[in-house]
């Protein structure tokens, strides 16, 4: 099974590298997928390097980054009443 990416099918994927290897050549192809990896990479370091920052700039003002902890425990919390309430029921059936 081809996962859809971004809503482009398999058979469409297949005539676009068909089209790039008309156009660019079988031999400019790896040059190409290089140079989009390395664009990529490039990228993604610089995400990272920005979320660093914005890590770092709010915990030295204070502001509390670990909010997934806090978002954790009240979802463990809603889990625990639900168990509670449906606890009784689960067991007569």
């Amino acid at each position: 099974m081809i996962v859809p990416f971004l809503f482009i099918s398999g058979v469409e994927i297949a005539f676009i590298i068909f089209i790039v290897i008309m156009v660019f050549g079988a031999d400019k192809v790896p040059e190409i997928a290089r140079g989009l990896g390395k664009g990529m990479r490039q990228l993604k370091d610089a995400t990272n390097d920005i979320k660093s920052e914005i890590t770092k700039s709010a915990e030295d003002h204070g502001i509390d980054v670990d909010i997934t902890k806090d978002i954790k425990k009240e979802i463990d919390k809603a889990k625990e009443d639900i168990n509670d309430v449906t606890g009784p029921i689960k067991r007569n059936f």
